[in-house]
């Protein structure tokens, strides 16, 4: 059985719940019996990453300066990030009891940090209309192999296509923000789009990791090791509808509005 960076939602389309930790398909919901629909119902909670007050200030801040962009802003944007697929899963069954409607309310949620078992750590980035190939690579992520493969070998390209208008969204995690990287990035003149800490959820390119997990978990027959995962992740990542990522990047003005809506807290996202 494969194990990928995705908790299953009640309905799949492209504004599903998705975060990056590895973790193991959420179990079904079950009912206490003689409970209606308005009762409550026995699930796992929602995993979030921790928001200090500060991530929320930020996060909002971020989401109102950027709620009211046009695609064609939008269409310059390059989302990127990594994600973990393994065979094996590192989580935790824990159950809770809440009401219908209520999966993201704070009571419900168990705040984590990142993760857990041996995979494959993958990076790709999305972009309107196109994406990059994907790399996959056995070791974490180091600011020399993020500059000397990540930026060269596939960002670099993108900003020579698009011209200046071309922006670079990746994360705030300590290999990106390396002095390395920020001097690569300059000498190639590729402008990095300012990002609040912790904000997967504004991040469309979640929800990618997401379909590609499903589509691996799909395959028939399944990986059962690691070159087989290999080989999946780089198959299904160019089989990935096109349209299907350009509606994950429109919806970001809905991704601001909702993190405007929660104050800076976790969203549906």
């Amino acid at each position: 059985m494969i194990f990928y960076v995705v908790e299953l939602s009640d309905d799949w389309n492209v504004d599903v719940p998705s975060w990056k930790y590895p973790r193991n398909l959420e179990s079904p919901r079950v009912s206490s019996p003689g409970f209606d629909n308005d009762s409550k119902m026995m699930v796992m909670p929602v995993r979030c990453v921790p928001l200090t007050a500060t991530h929320c200030r930020l996060r909002l801040a971020w989401s109102r300066e950027h709620a009211l962009w046009t695609p064609q802003q939008w269409s310059c944007v390059m989302f990127s990030d990594e994600s973990r697929f393994s065979l094996q899963s590192d989580s935790r069954r824990t159950f809770i009891w809440r009401a219908p409607g209520t999966r993201y309310h704070q009571e419900n949620t168990i705040e984590r940090h990142r993760y857990g078992s041996a995979g494959w750590l993958v990076w790709g980035g999305i972009i309107l209309g196109s994406r990059t190939d994907l790399h996959v690579q056995s070791v974490t992520m180091t600011g020399h192999i993020y500059r000397d493969v990540i930026l060269e070998q596939h960002v670099r390209l993108f900003r020579g296509a698009m011209g200046a208008e071309f922006l670079f969204m990746d994360d705030n995690a300590r290999p990106h923000r390396a002095n390395i990287v920020d001097e690569c990035l300059q000498s190639e003149d590729i402008t990095r789009m300012d990002w609040p800490a912790y904000s997967p959820d504004l991040n469309p390119i979640e929800h990618v990791w997401d379909m590609l997990g499903r589509r691996i978990a799909t395959r028939q027959p399944p990986p059962t090791c690691l070159p087989e995962l290999r080989r999946a992740l780089l198959d299904e990542w160019c089989n990935i509808p096109q349209d299907q990522i350009d509606n994950l990047i429109l919806s970001m003005p809905r991704r601001c509005k909702a993190c405007i809506a929660s104050s800076g807290r976790h969203t549906p996202y």
